[in-house]
């Protein structure tokens, strides 16, 4: 049961990216670009924790480099925010 709940989370941080993106190529806004920049590194963040406790297992442990991606992922929505907040 929780691996579907971690390929649901994947696949709608997945799903938010693109619609962002789409947005963002239609309209130009900045601040789309950033939060579907960030929204991409959410979805390989889950994408990552699908592989590090469905694929893998016990063996490696891929804690680092999700939490590594968290913290960009959430730099790039925080230097769009500040880059584009006056629009």
């Amino acid at each position: 049961m929780a691996g579907a709940i971690y390929i649901l989370c994947f696949v709608t941080s997945s799903l938010c990216a693109l619609m962002l993106g789409r947005s963002w190529r239609r309209t130009g806004a900045g601040l789309l670009f950033w939060s579907a920049a960030s929204f991409s590194l959410l979805a390989f963040n889950n994408l990552l924790l699908v592989v590090d406790l469905m694929v893998v297992g016990p063996d490696v442990d891929l804690q680092v480099p999700r939490m590594i991606v968290n913290l960009v992922a959430v730099a790039v929505l925080l230097f769009g925010f500040i880059w584009n907040g006056d629009d």
